[in-house]
């Protein structure tokens, strides 16, 4: 598959890392940081790989569809934590995270 044709998934790829770096910094500023350490270290993982795919999409990385596979499982997971989290930002985190793991299931092997 080309750039191209991957349009949409590197749209949901971009929203995802950033939501996942907005929740993360936002986490840090919540007055109770430690209760949100495993949202802040799923956010970094999170947004590290959506970027990293992002780009083994632009180089046309022959490893594409197993990369999707492990960004759909960490997405999910970070979409968990945040989803227990009911601050706003985390709630937006998480249908960003469930969005894109949807969509990175859909070209996993």
């Amino acid at each position: 598959m080309s750039h191209q044709q991957y349009q949409e998934l590197l749209e949901t790829l971009h929203e995802c890392m950033t939501a996942c770096n907005h929740c993360f910094d936002a986490c840090l500023q919540e007055e109770d940081v430690k209760m949100m350490s495993e949202c802040i270290r799923l956010d970094r993982e999170c947004a590290e790989i959506c970027s990293y795919l992002e780009s083994a999409i632009s180089r046309n990385s022959p490893f594409i569809s197993e990369l999707a596979s492990v960004c759909a499982t960490i997405c999910a997971t970070c979409g968990d934590e945040c989803q227990k989290h009911q601050h706003e930002h985390c709630q937006k985190c998480a249908e960003a995270c469930f969005r894109c793991a949807k969509a990175c299931q859909e070209i996993a092997f």
